[in-house]
Order: C-alpha cells, then sequence, then structure tokens
C-alpha cells in the first residue's frame, strides 16, 4: 500500500500508546502497535514518538488522540501528561506551561511532512462509534476517565471530566479509573453506574458509549444501569482516526 491508501490512528492514553494503520472506512489494517506511555510526558517527546510511527509506516494521514483538554486545536489541559509518574502523582508546574496553548495538529504536521489532525482522546472514541441517535455521551474507561459529547453525529463541548470532583472528593480518574477497579471491582461498577445516571440528567443523554480497556469488565445484567448503553471496548479510538478523514461510512 502506497501511503495515501491508509490513515496511522494513534491513540495516547495514560499508560499506554497504541496505534495501527486503518483504511478510509475505519478498518483496521494492521496488527495493533504498543508502547509505554512515557511519564512524565514533554511536548518534545509527544512529537518524537508520533514522528517514528509515521517514518515507519509511511502514513501521509494521522489521526491522534491527545490525553488532556484542547479548545480551538490548541492545548488547555494536559491529563496526566504533566505529572511525575502518571495518575495521582504530582504535576510538574513548569512542564504544565510548556504544553499549554500549542497547535499539536500544526506543529506535527510541519515536522513530520504528514497531514496530522490531533483532538482530545475521548473526542477520537467518540468519532469512532458515534452514530448520530440524538445526545450521545461516550466515556472511556482505562487507567483514567474521558467523556466527549456528540448531538446528532457532531462534536460538542464537553468537560476533561478526570480532574473533576465527585460527590466523594476524589477525582472522577481516582473514581473510575484502574487503580479503583484494580482495589475493588464491586465498588468500582457502582461507581461507574452512579456517574452515568449524574451525567444522563446533566446532558439529557440519549445513548451511552463506553470505550477504553475497562469497558468490557462491566457487567449490565439488571436494570439499575441506565438504558442506552452500547459497550465498544478499546479500539474505538483508532477507527475515529478515519472521521477525522471523511470517513465514507458510519462507524458506529
Amino acid at each position: 500500500m502506497k501511503g495515501d491508501d491508509y490513515i496511522l490512528a494513534v491513540d495516547w492514553g495514560a499508560t499506554t500508546v497504541k496505534s495501527a494503520l486503518v483504511d478510509g472506512d475505519g478498518r483496521v489494517l494492521s496488527p495493533l502497535k504498543r508502547r509505554r506511555t512515557p511519564r512524565p510526558c514533554s511536548p518534545e517527546t509527544f512529537h518524537d514518538v508520533v514522528r517514528r510511527r509515521v517514518e515507519a509506516t509511511g502514513a501521509r494521514r494521522v489521526g491522534v488522540g491527545f490525553p488532556g483538554e484542547m479548545r480551538d486545536g490548541r492545548v488547555v489541559g494536559t491529563g496526566n501528561l504533566a505529572r511525575e509518574g502518571g495518575p495521582g502523582t504530582p504535576l510538574i508546574t513548569d512542564l504544565v506551561e510548556r504544553w499549554r496553548g500549542r497547535d499539536l495538529s500544526e506543529e506535527l504536521t510541519e515536522s513530520t511532512g504528514a497531514e496530522v489532525r490531533v483532538v482530545n482522546d475521548a473526542a477520537l472514541a467518540a468519532l469512532g462509534c458515534g452514530g448520530g441517535y440524538g445526545v450521545e455521551l461516550i466515556v472511556t474507561l482505562g487507567t483514567g476517565c474521558g467523556l466527549a459529547l456528540m448531538e446528532n453525529g457532531e462534536l460538542r463541548p464537553a468537560p476533561d471530566v478526570g480532574t473533576h470532583p465527585t460527590p466523594d472528593g476524589r477525582s472522577f480518574d481516582e473514581a473510575l479509573g484502574e487503580r479503583s477497579r484494580a482495589a475493588d471491582e464491586v465498588r468500582w461498577r457502582d461507581d461507574v453506574r452512579r456517574a452515568l445516571e449524574r451525567w444522563r440528567t446533566t446532558y439529557e443523554v440519549e445513548r451511552f458509549y463506553l470505550a477504553g480497556g475497562n469497558a468490557p469488565r462491566l457487567q449490565l445484567r439488571d436494570d439499575s444501569w441506565p438504558s442506552g448503553i452500547v459497550i465498544v471496548g478499546n479500539q474505538a479510538a483508532l477507527r475515529g482516526a478515519a472521521r477525522l478523514f471523511g470517513a465514507r461510512t458510519p462507524l458506529a
């Protein structure tokens, strides 16, 4: 295949960076590549990892999910990238400032020679599963927690909820992330269910998509869960890269 025949999808998580080649319809074409997320991660390291994947694949189009808050294409929050050792560890203040305001799409396009489009990682997952069913909320459950909102198939502004407080004082990253699941899976499931109920009311959600590596661990076997939940697993963001470049068919 030539570089114009496929898209390199890069899903940058708090623990693992996953990448694969997808076609114009979002179908995965290559084995999934994984590498540990650098901790802490500087903008230069982020650039270097993406550049190496572009060089290795020869891709001319690249879709990247960034694990922090973005507004109008620029970084406004670093998520866990500027923490000393990942989620739950102290922030490095000067590294937060080095990330702030960067236009990663423009920078990576210039440094790689490919057309690179960077969006929030939960937004990329949303593009990979949103089907245009009214108001849809996409929740990523992995090392931490991410959220994206779609209405009639279009992305809408949504907060980067990972650092927001839950009613018991923990952040959503702490309550719904992997550490909590590993410590007490029953409590973790209850916390996920309560968060979905809260967000359904806040956003008037008609359908939920649960993405990320921990989504398949949920057991939705009773009527205590909100209706309209779809488990999409951890490849939604890879499929979503095709939507950044005008996927030809729905990906849900």
